[in-house]
């Protein structure tokens, strides 16, 4: 499990770092630079897809000109923050924590982003590091420097292995540590666990008119605009106690009173449709439910599907959500994390939802904020605002989002701050 990320010259912060447990909700106004923190996990999540730098900043595409993945959002030159020539991400997790720098393009290889240094540990015992202290020379890649493999013994003393393990800068050594046979077997299982929780993560905007289209049987993964419903719920209703579960939190969630599911299949494509069968017979397809019910439905069956991500990333889960329904969604949402294991991050502009969170989510609640002229961000969990405890029980923690407390009390705290600093 995440339990935090760290952010350096990344985008528009410093250097602040997010508290990430079960259930992690994101607060702040419109371009604070909350989306940005999803970008930052989008960064890690290319990483585990084996991507390069490129890649990850510049997009994928495929032999047919399809994208395959979605570029960082803004200009590549962005993603540094203006006037600095690097920046760092740094997650840690219950096992171990991983740290990588990358450098942006200088007048020698214009364009180009490089590593410049990488660290894995684990439980501080073993260690791989990670430099490349040189410029980057694609026509001349053999003879750039290479990356050194270290051990970190008990007593917290390094000892090198004995060789160098050539790797490009031009993409994380992580996803290329497998490449190298003579990596210990001890290292190859800790990039490997790295990996897999990288590339675990999905990144859910949820559009109803693509969860309303069939889908071809045997598409078993929810898309990231929701597409594949009809074949992942089908899925789901495979399994009795599943399935009646679904029903009971559609039944909570949606006016509709939904006893079953139906999924025809189309006798001309094949692809397969979903259908609610209410208590009186009545039948709904997907293209009469409202958008509501299906973001419902699509977070539902990301949750209680057989093999849900390690994390799930909403950006403002809220949408579409009627207020009086957002107190279910908070209950299913902190149930299915604290069952599972499954982490769930969101962005939300909704006072009801603050409103309504349980104190574990509230602990795990951070408000992101611009500081006042200039363009620089920062982070902080709004648990360890002035008095927020009092006022969140006297008032009620949306009200004072409402209001703008929250960014209020971090102007007066920061500057308050400043100014004994610079007494």
């Amino acid at each position: 499990m995440i339990t935090s990320i760290r952010l350096v010259n990344f985008k528009n912060f410093a250097d602040e770092t997010l508290r990430v447990g079960p259930f992690t909700v994101i607060v702040g106004t419109n371009a604070s630079g909350k989306s940005n923190i999803r970008d930052a996990f989008r960064f890690l999540h290319g990483i585990g897809r084996g991507y390069t730098l490129a890649e990850i900043i510049g997009g994928k595409y495929g032999a047919g000109g399809q994208s395959e993945w979605e570029p960082i959002r803004g200009a590549a030159d962005e993603i540094i923050r203006f006037g600095q020539s690097a920046f760092v991400l740094q997650i840690k997790m219950n096992d171990f924590e991983y740290l990588i720098e990358v450098s942006g393009s200088d007048e020698a290889s214009p364009g180009l982003f490089r590593v410049t240094r990488e660290e894995l540990k684990h439980r501080q015992w073993w260690r791989i590091y990670t430099s490349h202290p040189g410029r980057y020379d694609p026509v001349n890649a053999q003879n750039d420097d290479t990356h050194l493999l270290l051990r970190m013994d008990k007593t917290g003393a390094q000892r090198r292995l004995g060789h160098k393990i050539a790797v490009r800068p031009d993409q994380p050594a992580l996803t290329q540590l497998r490449e190298h046979r003579r990596i210990v077997k001890a290292h190859k299982e800790l990039a490997e666990q790295a990996i897999e929780a990288f590339a675990n993560m999905r990144f859910l905007d949820l559009v109803p008119d693509r969860m309303r289209q069939p889908a071809f049987p045997g598409q078993t993964v929810l898309g990231d605009g929701g597409e594949n419903l009809p074949t992942v719920l089908r899925e789901i209703c495979d399994d009795p106690k599943r399935k009646d579960i679904l029903a009971d939190w559609i039944r909570e969630l949606t006016p509709m009173d939904v006893r079953d599911f139906e999924f025809p299949t189309d006798p001309t494509s094949g692809r397969v449709q979903l259908v609610f069968k209410e208590a009186n017979n009545r039948r709904v397809s997907a293209y009469g439910a409202s958008d509501g019910t299906l973001r419902f439905l699509a977070m539902l069956a990301a949750l209680l599907g057989t093999n849900p991500a390690g994390l799930y990333f909403f950006e403002e889960i809220d949408n579409g959500i009627h207020p009086v329904r957002l107190n279910l969604l908070m209950d299913l949402i902190e149930r299915q994390t604290a069952k599972n294991g499954t982490q769930v991050l969101t962005t939300t502009h909704a006072p009801t939802l603050l409103t309504v969170m349980n104190d574990n989510t509230f602990e795990n609640t951070s408000v992101v904020c611009r500081l006042e002229d200039t363009s620089e961000a920062i982070i902080r969990p709004v648990a360890e605002l002035p008095n927020v405890q009092e006022l969140r029980r006297d008032q009620g923690l949306g009200r004072l989002h409402e209001s703008g407390w929250m960014e209020d009390a971090l102007f007066f705290t920061e500057n308050y701050d400043e100014a004994e600093d610079g007494s």
